[in-house]
């Protein structure tokens, strides 16, 4: 039987450690990866609302993503700050019963209680962090075997 999995994706710490490993990432690609290869059946994409990022939010919705909004403030230099962590957390926690497994995409320590009772609870398939030099000692620490870099996957979801 097929399992019932779910995506939480921090999506500005994905795109940000995907643009640090110098690639751009093919959002299309990406969920169809996860689709075939994970079996995840809904994708949260947790993102900060900018107004004139509208082709972006549609870009994600025509790919299958959720997109789950939170309000931005720009923070004491002007750069635009929308904290998701707690939301990421919060729907994860909704949908526990719902979903078979989750993965959770950051590479964010703010996550280690999460991914710890996930993976003590075993629904955790794993945690899918950008970049090694950059994912949290706390989320490799609790997520132990269960961790993939991403890396090793620009052929198959660089954005061509």
């Amino acid at each position: 039987m097929e399992e019932n999995n779910f995506a939480f994706i921090d999506g500005q710490n994905l795109n940000l450690g995907i643009k640090n490993l110098g690639w751009k990432l093919d959002y299309i690609r990406f969920r169809r990866y996860l689709l075939e290869k994970y079996s995840v059946k809904t994708a949260y994409y947790f993102i900060g609302y900018v107004p004139g990022n509208q082709p972006l939010y549609s870009e994600l919705q025509k790919a299958g993503y959720v997109l789950i909004f939170k309000p931005t403030i720009p923070d004491g230099d002007g750069n635009i700050k929308g904290n998701i962590d707690a939301d990421l957390v919060l729907q994860a926690m909704i949908d526990f019963p719902n979903y078979d497994k989750a993965i959770i995409a950051s590479s964010d320590g703010d996550f280690y209680s999460l991914v710890k009772h996930l993976y003590k609870n075993k629904k955790l398939r794993f945690v899918m962090s950008p970049y090694v030099k950059t994912c949290s000692s706390l989320l490799k620490i609790e997520a132990k075997e269960r961790i993939v870099f991403m890396d090793n996957l620009k052929n198959k979801l660089e954005h061509k």
